[in-house]
Formats: C-alpha cells, sequence, structure tokens
C-alpha cells in the first residue's frame, strides 16, 4: 500500500531502540521510553502560506529526524507502525 501525506504533514518511521541495559538488567519492550528518532518514508507537498502561495517542504523521503515525544499519530501500514505529523512536529535533521 501506498500512502501520500497531505499538506505540510509527513509520514515517519521510527528507528528500533538499542537494548538497554543498566547495571547488568534487562529492560523490558514495555518500560522502554518510545523512539524519539526515525526515518521519513513520505511527504506533502507543503502548507498553503496566507498570500495563497505554496510553502514547499524542508525534509525529503530518506532523511533521519528527531521528533517530540508525543509527537504524531500512530498508524500501521502492512503491519509496520508509523507516526503521521506535521513538519512543524519534527525537531531537526540528523546528518
Amino acid at each position: 500500500m501506498k500512502m501520500r501525506p497531505l499538506g505540510d504533514r509527513v509520514l515517519v518511521k521510527p528507528l528500533e531502540q538499542k537494548e538497554v541495559k543498566k547495571g547488568g538488567i534487562i529492560i523490558p519492550d514495555t518500560a522502554k521510553e518510545k523512539p524519539q528518532e526515525g526515518e521519513v518514508v513520505a511527504v506533502g507537498k507543503g502548507k498553503i502560506g496566507d498570500d495563497g502561495k505554496l510553502i514547499p517542504m524542508d525534509l525529503k523521503v530518506g532523511d533521519k529526524v528527531l521528533y517530540g515525544k508525543y509527537s504524531g499519530t500512530e498508524v500501521k501500514i502492512e503491519d509496520v507502525e508509523h507516526l503521521i505529523m506535521h513538519q512543524d512536529d519534527i525537531l531537526g535533521i540528523i546528518e
């Protein structure tokens, strides 16, 4: 299935966190924090400004990004978890 976000939204696939061991204790999946890094899978065309002109997206497919802990809406596409969020919810691009 293909998906193209509308407007200034982006589709992000969260990157898996590495298993964290603190003091020899393995932290179960239920206690791990949600990942805050992901890869952009799809982008919309951009936002329409007050003057009616299209403001292009700063992001492109393949960018690795950092986003807020509670950003976006979780969606499942072909049994894979993704987040869909506004470009403004992206904190930065990881280079």
